[in-house]
């Protein structure tokens, strides 16, 4: 199984949140520091804020917040808000349909792959707050401001 990109997004823009020194940021910071793309972060940042797992402020001195403590956002629950499909396969047109149990197979492992994320909160994934601390603070930031910003490199696919 693999998550989308929008929810990779939306995991790093939420782990930046909750390592950030001063837990706040920008589009432009984020984008430049993880070279994403910005119109494609602001869906990310804008179905987080949808969802109540980030806040955000409009207007000079804005940006976006967590809106909870990092230990109460479920990673599962991130993962359900930005993959609202998680079937693994598509048996909607399968000639086999009718008789084929693996649809029902591909379901159980999807359900224990949530199990173990619901496991866990945003506060496990940014344990070693001082090592997040320092690479967020080496990171490219935009031209036009200071940058505080994100924890790990773009993925190349």
């Amino acid at each position: 199984m693999q998550l989308t990109r929008h929810t990779d997004y939306a995991l790093r823009v939420l782990i930046h949140l909750a390592a950030a020194p001063k837990g706040r940021a920008t589009i432009p910071q984020i984008a430049d520091a993880y070279g994403l793309s910005r119109n494609h972060l602001m869906k990310v940042v804008h179905g987080l804020a949808q969802g109540g797992f980030i806040a955000t402020q409009r207007g000079r001195g804005g940006g976006f917040t967590l809106a909870r403590e990092p230990q109460e956002i479920s990673i599962g629950a991130v993962v359900r808000h930005s993959e609202p499909d998680m079937r693994m396969a598509d048996c909607g047109a399968c000639a086999i349909r009718p008789s084929c149990g693996l649809a029902g197979i591909l379901a159980q492992a999807a359900a224990a792959f949530l199990a173990v994320l619901d496991r866990h909160s945003l506060s496990d994934a940014t344990r070693d707050q001082a090592g997040l601390a320092a690479i967020i603070a080496a990171l490219p930031g935009p031209e036009s401001s200071v940058s505080d910003d994100a924890p790990c490199a773009p993925r190349s696919d």
